[in-house]
């Protein structure tokens, strides 16, 4: 079984869902406003490339279509996509308004289209982990969780994309603060409440630099948080407690340190908690790798609940929210 594939945006992530489309996958086409960006990424290969994308999501043979775009345009490009009966993996956050993926789902679910919106996290192996040992109840019931992410930024920075709410629709929050939101709602179900602080504390923007959250689900379990590109060593720190326990998962590979999962058992009678370090079986991200398979696997299954899709609405309500209630008026 073979299942085609057309990239649109090869940039930085466009690059790692080429190289990560597994043994199934076959890239017939590419697309990049940038005609140089598609033509380093395929090298020699005989894969089509075009300049307009919408060129690309009218090729008949293509089965599932991959959005690696600026977020400005993630949406847009989905709902034509779909429109054009093409399964699609479009990068976090989906879209810029809520209501954008509100319109994909609609056409997602009446012409029984699989969305996948690439929270890449979630497919971690240390992630995935963590999820079989609270299945397992080896920490007991969830109580909270803790979570830093953050990166230092470059020299220029401030003048990037990511830093520019026309493009990105906000900073930190919609960027890596997204992922945490995720991975908050995977562990903790839907966010019933928040409380936030955003702040521009380094770079000078229009938009958040640091993104402080407190999530409750409607049990009160809480999720704190703190996304930042003021983080001077790139840093990806989540610790999950429960009432006989906590995983601390640190890293997730390059530049944010060798991915570890570490496994705190209470004792009965309290004190020193025995401490395992468990090991893990790939030293490299497997995270776009496993998230294509899954994709796969849900195809081939046909399965079109599209949860995914209904949990990136979710947190896009979340973040717009956020950056309404902290005056930046100028994002999402």
């Amino acid at each position: 079984m073979t299942i085609n594939i057309g990239i649109i945006g090869c940039g930085l992530i466009g690059k790692k869902r080429y190289r990560n489309v597994g043994n199934l996958g076959k890239v017939l086409a590419v697309s990049d406003k940038n005609i140089e960006n598609a033509k380093n990424l395929i090298k020699k290969k005989k894969i089509k490339i075009f300049k307009d994308w919408k060129q690309l999501i009218k090729i008949k043979k293509l089965n599932i279509i991959i959005i690696s775009t600026f977020h400005n345009h993630l949406s847009e490009i989905l709902i034509e996509c779909l429109k054009n009966n093409k399964h699609t993996l479009v990068e976090k956050p989906g879209a810029i308004e809520p209501n954008q993926l509100k319109i994909a789902y609609k056409i997602a679910k009446k012409r029984k289209l699989l969305v996948k919106v690439g929270y890449n996290h979630r497919y971690h192996e240390a992630i995935i982990k963590s999820k079989q040992l609270i299945d397992e109840n080896k920490i007991g019931e969830l109580m909270y969780i803790k979570a830093s992410y953050g990166h230092g930024g470059r020299v220029g920075y401030e003048k990037e994309w990511r830093m520019n709410p026309k493009l990105s629709g906000g900073g930190e929050l919609i960027d890596q603060g997204s992922h945490l939101i995720d991975l908050s709602q995977m562990y903790l179900g839907k966010i019933e409440n928040y409380k936030s602080l955003l702040t521009t504390s380094f770079w000078k923007s229009k938009v958040d630099d640091n993104s402080f959250m407190i999530l409750k689900n409607k049990k009160n379990k809480t999720a704190f948080l703190h996304a930042s590109c003021s983080e001077w060593k790139n840093c990806f720190l989540l610790e999950i407690y429960g009432k006989k326990g906590k995983i601390k998962i640190e890293g997730k590979g390059g530049s944010y340190g060798k991915e570890k999962i570490t496994l705190y058992k209470m004792k009965k009678k309290m004190g020193k908690p025995n401490i395992i370090k468990l090991k893990l079986k790939n030293n490299i991200d497997k995270s776009w790798k496993n998230e294509m398979d899954d994709f796969y696997n849900d195809l081939k299954k046909k399965k079109f609940e599209n949860k995914d899709l209904k949990n990136s609405i979710e947190v896009l309500k979340i973040i717009k929210k956020i950056y309404k209630e902290n005056n930046y008026d100028n994002c999402a």
